[in-house]
């Protein structure tokens, strides 16, 4: 990812530093701690939780079929985090892409964004740090993309240089991705500048709507919480009901109790438990996955627990019961499966 460095600003920055001995070694022993917990940070990630990948790091096919890893999906609650707090949350599986592509959430700097702070190529230790300056860049060139993902994109790896030079250009396309690296190659005396095919790498990553699960494994007991449903099976059906108090349960108010039980917060309607989990492939569903149908309105606003042989667990109409996900597809859009990580 390149970007224009402010030397200007730096030489400001270094002289109020020189003058200030005092600043200067607060600053460095803020660095040192900020890098130490960093280091902490990605040793426990990476030493902790489930570490049964079947290969070292997953390398993609380029047919649009590849997957996000283990060491991707466990930065998804800082990515997200961000997401949030810079607009964006709808973005947290393009993003999940693009840690894929960039670091395959392996190393310190996890979204590569030294290089939008002005610093060498790596020089952040602190994942969460290189998640919050990636997301904020990412927010950014989106903003002045208009929206528009692929310039978003191919600005995150070229600099938001690219922007105006795309919008000049007819908008984003791989000639025009082209043309403005061997301009900036040329102009930097470079033998090349950038990743011409960025746009490419990233979006294989993404199948639909978002990205696809390899591996990533429920963070709670399927069979415990398939207890608390079945618990209340014929319940009746209960708009708002998120505790058996109420009467009955609606749908996401009966996953939402029965997730709580047992230790995973599932707060929401089912557009924000769309929202908080990953889709997954239809070939790669297990027992525990969630299933999202738009009935009523637009987006999510139905929602299940699938728990084997096409039948899901909910609350409907009819009241807390089993339904076929096949009869259901066949009545109302369905949104897709997503697995609760």
């Amino acid at each position: 990812m390149q970007s224009v460095l402010r030397k200007t600003a730096k030489r400001s920055v270094k002289a109020y530093l020189l003058t200030r001995p005092t600043t200067w070694l607060l600053l460095l022993g803020v660095l040192l701690l900020t890098s130490l917990i960093g280091i902490a940070l990605f040793v426990a990630l990476s030493l902790g939780g489930d570490t049964d990948l079947d290969e070292d790091f997953y390398s993609p096919s380029t047919d649009g079929n590849a997957q996000i890893t283990k060491e991707v999906l466990r930065w998804e609650p800082l990515i997200r985090k961000y997401a949030e707090k810079e607009g964006i949350s709808e973005q947290v599986g393009l993003l999940l892409a693009l840690v894929q592509q960039e670091s395959g959430g392996r190393h310190l700097d996890v979204m590569q964004s030294s290089e939008s702070l002005g610093l060498p190529r790596g020089a952040l230790i602190d994942p969460e740090y290189s998640i919050q300056a990636g997301v904020k860049y990412f927010a950014d060139v989106l903003k002045q993309s208009d929206g528009d993902i692929r310039i978003a994109l191919q600005s995150y790896n070229f600099g938001a240089g690219f922007i105006p030079y795309a919008k000049e250009n007819g908008g984003y396309s791989k000639e025009v991705a082209v043309a403005f690296s061997e301009m900036m190659a040329e102009r930097q005396g470079w033998e090349s500048y950038g990743d011409v095919h960025y746009v490419d790498h990233v979006l294989r990553y993404v199948n639909g709507s978002g990205p696809t699960v390899s591996n990533g494994n429920q963070a709670f007991d399927v069979e415990r919480v398939h207890n608390v449903m079945k618990n209340y099976l014929g319940f009746p059906y209960v708009w708002g009901g998120r505790k058996p108090a109420a009467g009955g349960f609606d749908c996401s108010g009966l996953l939402e109790y029965a997730f709580g039980l047992n230790g995973k917060p599932l707060n929401g309607t089912a557009q924000t438990q769309y929202d908080v989990t990953v889709p997954v492939s239809e070939e790669k569903i297990r027992p525990g996955d969630l299933v999202f149908f738009s009935t009523y309105k637009e987006g999510a606003s139905h929602v299940g627990m699938y728990v084997g042989n096409d039948q899901f667990i909910n609350a409907n109409d009819n009241g807390v019961e089993y339904s076929s996900v096949t009869e259901w597809k066949q009545l109302y859009p369905f949104l897709g499966y997503r697995r609760v990580l």
